[in-house]
Order: C-alpha cells, then sequence, then structure tokens
C-alpha cells in the first residue's frame, strides 16, 4: 500500500514541495505529487470567502473544461453547491468523499442537471481547510472515469496530514502577494442580496427559507429536518410559494433564479 511512497520519485516531489518559495510552484509541486499518490483527472484550489466571490488560486484542468467548470461556477452557480456551503460553515480541517456531504436530492436537483453533472466527474475528494476566520481553502480533486478505490482513498488518508500542511504553506504565500478586489466583493454581495432576498416580497420568511433549501437540493422530508417542522407542512409552503411565483415545477424555480443571478 505505502510502495509509491518509498520511491524515489515521490522523495523527489516531497522535496520539491519543501523547497517552494511561492505560492505558483508550491500548487505545481502539490499536484505532481498527488499525481504520484493516487490518478486524478484534475485538481483545483478555492478560496470560499463568505465577502466575496471564490478565488481560484490553482487548476491543473484543460482551458475547454476549466471555461466550464470554473468560468460558469463563479458567475453565481456556487451559491448552490454544497461544497461551498460545507467550506464556509467548517471550522476544522476535514476530508470528505463530495458525494457523502451532499443533500439527499442533490442528483435530482438542477443545479446538479445544469451545472455539476456537465462537470462529468465520476468522484471528488475534497480537502478544507479553515485559513482565516471566515475563509476555508478548498483543495479538490476529480476522476471521471471511475470511482476512487478503497486503496486509493487510504492513500490520501495517509497524506492527509502532509496536504493540509501544504496547503497552509499555500494560503500564506498566496494571500501575502494578493490583494481583493472592491468589485469582487461587491459582485459577491448582489449575488448574495439576489439569492436571499429570491422571490421579493411575494414571498414569507419561512417561504423563502425552503425556496433557498430546495435550490440547494433538499427534498420535502430533509427541508423538514433543516428547519425542525412537519413535511406536510413544508409541502403546503411549497405550493404556496410556487403559486405565488407562478410556477409548476423546481426546473422553473431554478431557471427562474439562474436568470435573477445573471441580471443581478
Amino acid at each position: 500500500m505505502s510502495s509509491r511512497f518509498d520511491s524515489t520519485a515521490w522523495h523527489n516531489a516531497m522535496a520539491e514541495l519543501l523547497g517552494c518559495a511561492d505560492a505558483s510552484g508550491c500548487c505545481h509541486a502539490l499536484v505532481a505529487a498527488l499525481d504520484l499518490a493516487v490518478s486524478n483527472d484534475g485538481t483545483c484550489l478555492i478560496a470560499f470567502r463568505p465577502d466575496a466571490p471564490p478565488a481560484v488560486v490553482h487548476h491543473s484542468m484543460p482551458p475547454a473544461v476549466a471555461r466550464h467548470y470554473l468560468d460558469r461556477y463563479l458567475a453565481g452557480p456556487y451559491l448552490l453547491d454544497p461544497l461551498y456551503q460545507l467550506a464556509i460553515g467548517n471550522r476544522r480541517a476535514t476530508a470528505c468523499r463530495f458525494r457523502d456531504a451532499t443533500p439527499d436530492r442533490f442528483r435530482s436537483s438542477h443545479y446538479y442537471r445544469r451545472y455539476y453533472e456537465r462537470t462529468h466527474l465520476r468522484d471528488e475528494m475534497d480537502f478544507l481547510l479553515r485559513v482565516t476566520d471566515g475563509t476555508a481553502l478548498v483543495l479538490v480533486v476529480g476522476r471521471r472515469q471511475k470511482m476512487f478505490t478503497r486503496a486509493e482513498l487510504r492513500r490520501l488518508q495517509l497524506i492527509e496530514k502532509l496536504l493540509f500542511a501544504a496547503l497552509r504553506n499555500i494560503w500564506q504565500l498566496w494571500d501575502r502577494g494578493t490583494h481583493r478586489q472592491n468589485r469582487d466583493a461587491n459582485l459577491h454581495r448582489r449575488l448574495m442580496h439576489c439569492f436571499e432576498n429570491f422571490g421579493g416580497a411575494a414571498l414569507t420568511d419561512r417561504e423563502r427559507q425552503i425556496t433557498q433549501l430546495l435550490l440547494r437540493g433538499h427534498s420535502a422530508k430533509s427541508v423538514a429536518r433543516e428547519l425542525r417542522i412537519a413535511p406536510g407542512t413544508v409541502m403546503v409552503h411549497k405550493r404556496n410559494l410556487f403559486a405565488k411565483l407562478g410556477i409548476t415545477t423546481q426546473y422553473e424555480l431554478f431557471s427562474r433564479l439562474i436568470k435573477d443571478l445573471e441580471n443581478s
């Protein structure tokens, strides 16, 4: 199981990672080390912040994939991403398999169908590290052709502390040389205002809460658990909010939100 960690290539990769003096070099060295640990179809290092859109620190995806996955993601859909919610709320270093951290109806959600499914990721491992009071740095390791095997997951578990140490160093180097742009914060505020006030005065606060959870991939039962109300109450609110918005399906609900985000 640990034979590849005894190889000359692995030790050279560790030397490269330890010797980096800039964020870009550290990112490339980290990706090279990951490639030796497990086969993957691309990595992405994202800083999730509560007051600005996510910032892409580094990625190893082909340009066409990056255009689809990153450009469209940063335009607003990140607000519906379970990983965004997990990163913002997480307070300790955590490794998780994406499919184990999603709401119960995530694969039936229109966010999944119109965005995530089109990334063609079969499996995804995420490493989340809180780097400031409100910011988390997340390393995404994706697979398109097949799922991670148990042996591969064990190898990632073996190097988990190494990955978090590398992420902490990358953040310090990257944050030192990066200045936030006011326009990014303004964009995030506009998107968040649009999302949090979706439906306007037509919806009650409870209906708006339920709308947000439905858009993020929760079923009626899951919404009921989150809000500690009866599933039947959720269904009544759902019928009412659909009627108020003049829609009949969750596809229309999602489409209307995306249109509002694009116009915000």
